[in-house]
């Protein structure tokens, strides 16, 4: 599913840049080689990075 119409960024592109240790929206559009253009999509990568976050802080481990 595109989150970014603008750059044309795939929620598996945005995952993947997180993999690559992006931790903030700038992070991703600087990994997929673009920046925010109108930034409608900067509320869903940040929510796609806050979704990461959770998943892979040492609480969320505990919880599993």
């Amino acid at each position: 599913m595109y989150l970014c119409l603008c750059n044309g960024l795939s929620d598996t592109r945005i995952a993947d840049a997180i993999r690559q240790g992006a931790r903030r929206p700038r992070d991703v559009y600087a990994a997929c080689g673009c920046r925010a253009q109108c930034g409608r999509c900067t509320a869903s990568i940040l929510g796609v990075l806050r979704s990461a976050s959770s998943q892979t802080s040492p609480s969320a481990k505990q919880d599993r």
